[in-house]
């Protein structure tokens, strides 16, 4: 039997994606949550202590594994020669210049960036043959599995396989823009039958991510903590200001429906005169202005490539994958300003999610009949990643009386109440959303109703900027009675505008614009969470709550049980809930 190893290998958010004999995929996780370690910069997607467990869960005695990453063959050989000719030593690296190039980031960054790309291409599936190895130096006297080749897919093109085989269609159009590719920072890609075909590669060092990643960092962020975040919530709070609209025009043109970057010169020149605008406490509390002007210009650039693949591949639905794909605040509102009619955005459209694609793309040069997973299990479901045990909340019961077995429904009827009584629930179950974002199952819970949650949630849990807003996970049948346009969203992946007579009733979740990051909830994709919601509103009348990811600010989506209990007795929660069990803070 034949497994897949998917591995995303670019320097930041590596991740691991395993897809069986049928094509299935059994498991996807970023590295971060094992690690705990915030977008795991220039770690291995698979260490071997993750991947012995995991081998044993997943992978038969006797199996064979094949191992695909992100990146193409081709590049990977340029690569090599580029290290091997010296480019990637220390010393070539400090000689280069420290000033912004026409991909909007430092000369010398970028060169770091291409090489430790090298070292990650080089080293993809060492972990994965240390755990192999560490099974026979345990005592079993062979492998489990051998390694049965190793193959390298196009990153852009490991993109669009996880977008549109993930999709709900069978045909759609693909727009793929993110930071750097082989060639270029963006490319259309077509589906028919499910068969995928390259319709367009940009080429050039020009990129709409990394100007995006740029204008996070000249309003007092930055990008490489992945910090884009805060460009959205922060531009409802701005003005567009004309003259930084002038002066962000400057670095891109269109001409002919193509995207144009300007030369390094002027790079430069825009971004010494909009520092030298800066206010004085942008590095504290960002600049409004810049972000509400960077994401109109973003729209823009967007705006140019959309119109292109329509263009190109003209269908009534589009796939956007790549980092970009992460702009909610655009993807809400690209159907109204496109010829296309249906969206879909994967759960991890950044690199993450390449793992799956490179899988795919390796099942299906060996299955040339395959026409992606079968329509019964798309969309592919975001909940693909490790379980919590419950055993820590065990132990703790023996001691702790507030450590209770209730069962589903039980835990189900209490979290409810608790939180319809204004209380902070850690809401724990099933296996782990892969992306960056909590869709339910890693989650911090609270009631959207109180005009002031979304401060006490900061001040108590998340302690992160006032400005940042809060979702709303909303039954998806109660979608349409809450928002103008209603659209399915069940990633989290765009923002809707909210019906004007609603807003005062869900103040906590209705941004500075008046929209909503929303998440669509069924029974069929979240069971226990669509039940929770459901509970919450026979109490209140409301079938939305107020969810953000299990975390604290700077560190990643929790991985264990441990992590939530620590989390519990260190911020404000006032409940946790972690399968059937529930630990309060008072009886």
């Amino acid at each position: 039997m034949r497994y897949y190893l998917g591995l995303a290998t670019t320097f930041h958010d590596p991740a691991l994606a395993l897809v069986g004999p049928d094509g299935a995929v059994l498991f996807a996780e970023a590295a971060e949550r094992y690690l705990q370690y915030k977008r795991a910069p220039n770690c291995e997607p698979d260490p071997a202590s993750r991947m012995v467990g995991l081998l044993r869960a997943h992978v038969p005695d006797g199996a064979e594994i094949v191992v695909a990453s992100s990146w193409g063959a081709q590049f990977t050989d340029f690569l090599k020669g580029q290290a091997g000719s010296g480019a990637f030593d220390l010393e070539a690296l400090a000689r280069h210049p420290s000033t912004l190039n026409r991909s909007f980031v430092p000369e010398q960054a970028e060169r770091i960036f291409i090489a430790d790309l090298a070292l990650a291409q080089a080293r993809a599936g060492y972990g994965t043959l240390l755990a192999l190895n560490q099974e026979i130096r345990g005592g079993g006297g062979r492998p489990r599995a051998r390694i049965a080749g190793q193959r390298r897919y196009a990153h852009h093109l490991a993109h669009a396989a996880y977008g549109l085989w993930g999709s709900p269609f069978s045909e759609a159009t693909a727009l793929i823009v993110d930071g750097m590719g082989e060639t270029g920072a963006a490319a259309v890609y077509r589906m028919r039958d499910n068969r995928i075909e390259e319709v367009r590669r940009h080429r050039g060092r020009g990129s709409v991510g990394f100007l995006y990643g740029l204008v996070t960092d000249l309003a007092g962020f930055d990008q490489v903590k992945g910090e884009e975040w805060k460009i959205m919530g922060l531009a409802p709070y701005g003005r567009t200001d004309p003259e930084l609209m002038a002066l962000l025009r400057r670095l891109f043109a269109v001409e002919a429906g193509r995207l144009r970057f300007s030369d390094e010169a002027t790079v430069q020149a825009v971004a010494a005169e909009i520092l030298a605008r800066r206010p004085g406490d942008a590095p504290e509390s960002g600049w409004a202005d810049l972000a509400r002007c960077g994401q109109d210009i973003f729209a823009e650039l967007m705006d140019a490539l959309v119109d292109e693949a329509w263009r190109l591949a003209p269908h009534e639905n589009l796939v956007i994958a790549g980092g970009c794909g992460l702009n909610s605040s655009y993807n809400g509102r690209v159907l109204g300003r496109s010829g296309f009619a249906r969206l879909h955005v994967p759960s991890a459209p950044g690199d993450d999610g390449n793992a799956v694609g490179a899988a795919w793309l390796a099942y299906a040069e060996d299955h040339p009949d395959w026409r992606g997973p079968p329509a019964a299990s798309r969309p592919l479901s975001p909940y693909l990643g490790s379980r919590v045990a419950t055993e820590p909340l065990e132990r703790m019961a023996e001691w702790e009386p507030r450590a209770r077995r209730l069962g589903h429904a039980g835990v189900t009827r209490e979290a409810a109440r608790i939180l319809a009584e204004g209380g902070l629930v850690g809401w724990v179950q099933g296996r782990a959303e892969f992306g960056p974002r909590a869709l339910g199952n890693r989650s911090i819970l609270a009631d959207p109703r109180p005009p002031h949650a979304k401060d006490a949630l900061n001040a108590k849990v998340k302690y992160r900027e006032a400005f940042r807003p809060f979702a709303p996970s909303i039954l998806a049948e109660a979608g349409p009675d809450w928002f103008e346009d209603y659209a399915d969203s069940p990633y989290m992946e765009r923002t809707l505008v909210w019906r004007e007579a609603v807003r005062g009733r869900v103040p906590a979740v209705v941004h500075a614009d008046g929209t909503g990051r929303l998440q669509s909830v069924t029974p069929e994709r979240n069971p226990a969470y669509a039940a929770l919601i459901a509970a919450f509103a026979e109490l209140t009348g409301v079938p939305i709550l107020l969810n953000t990811s299990f975390n604290v600010m700077g560190k990643p989506i929790l991985h264990t049980a441990e992590d939530a209990i620590l989390m519990f007795y260190t911020t404000g929660l006032d409940a946790l809930v972690v399968e059937d069990w529930l630990l309060t803070k008072a009886v």
